[in-house]
């Protein structure tokens, strides 16, 4: 009685092991590919993403700097013409005043002869000293707003100057990462200069990027993506990269998890073998466009063909793991921070 249903239960159960099983044997090659290793270690990820992220935010803070520095030469430029027009304007008031005498109100109705002479005297008197107060007055706040400005402008290359020293750090630990993962030696790169511009992600007021949560649902799969993810996937596609792209996977490092990633098939159907001819050359422009817009997007670093993109670096060698995934030879990985 009891063992009927036990038999129907383990061949139902087959039945369904087996059904997923043709479904998975099924799968398009760049569906399983995307679940590939791509090589480097946790340490190196970890030490790449502080870097680039720490080297970004620092060059967007210099360039801000640099930004109101300007306006702030521009302003004192103005301040520096106001003043001196002011400073002969009091010069000439004061002239005129000793070659009227400006006697004291006393002294002038001592000596006026009529009433007419004395209301004549006293209102030249008053237009005088209200020009001169004025002047004056004027004057002394053009002299500190002179000077605040001139201060802001020297706080201004103290940042600059602290950010540059920033950026060389993160720079040099970025490539030392690389150093100690094998690869790190400078190579030829991808680099166009040509590209088409990529709209600009959202900053923050001094420049910098906000951080930003894996929350946006990802087109390429079941996961999701950060808002300047997204933007970047959505640019590249704007601009012609519409080959198989595939972006969250779940992961123990990285930026894929976290939203940050996504990688481009070179060829069109999938990722699939070492990339040649005009897969090739999709891989060349693909990874040149995601340089030439790093700045506008956010990149952390861009991969392919066993070669890395790093922000105040160039191009580097890198050491993957002997494989088309591993080695980025079959798609170009692109990261932002």
């Amino acid at each position: 009685m009891t063992l009927a249903p036990r038999r129907r239960f383990l061949v139902t159960a087959v039945s369904v092991f087996a059904v997923l099983c043709a479904l998975l044997v099924g799968l398009p090659h760049s569906a399983s590919a995307a679940e590939d290793d791509e090589g480097g270690t946790a340490s190196l990820r970890k030490k790449l993403d502080q870097a680039a992220s720490g080297y970004n935010n620092a060059k967007a803070k210099v360039a801000s700097s640099q930004k109101r520095q300007k306006s702030l030469v521009s302003q004192i430029a103005a301040t520096e013409k106001r003043l001196t027009a002011l400073t002969s304007e009091a010069q000439l008031l004061g002239a005129e005043a000793y070659k009227g005498g400006m006697p004291d109100p006393l002294t002038v109705l001592a000596n006026s002869g009529s009433a007419g002479e004395l209301v004549e005297r006293a209102g030249y008197m008053e237009t005088i000293s209200r020009k001169t107060n004025g002047t004056l007055t004027e004057l002394r706040s053009t002299q500190k707003k002179l000077k605040a400005q001139r201060e802001q402008v020297d706080k201004e290359l103290k940042l600059q100057r602290q950010q540059e020293k920033t950026m060389a750090k993160r720079r040099a630990d970025a490539e030392q990462a690389l150093v100690e993962a094998g690869g790190g030696d400078s190579s030829a790169g991808f680099l166009s200069g040509t590209s088409a511009a990529a709209k600009p992600a959202p900053r923050n007021s001094d420049g910098s990027w906000p951080g930003e949560s894996c929350s946006i649902d990802d087109p390429t799969s079941g996961g999701c993506l950060t808002p300047r993810m997204l933007h970047t996937y959505n640019e590249a596609r704007s601009d012609g990269f519409t080959h198989y792209t595939h972006c969250f996977r779940q992961a123990s490092f990285g930026e894929h998890p976290k939203g940050r990633a996504c990688d481009f098939a070179a060829d069109s159907g999938g990722f699939g073998g070492v990339a040649s001819g005009d897969s090739k050359a999709y891989g060349d422009r693909l990874a040149a466009w995601g340089v030439d817009n790093a700045d506008r997007l956010g990149v952390l670093y861009v991969i392919w063909f066993r070669q890395i993109w790093l922000p105040g670096s160039g191009w580097k060698s890198y050491s993957g793991d002997g494989t088309p995934s591993g080695d980025h030879t079959n798609h170009v990985h692109i990261s932002v921070q």
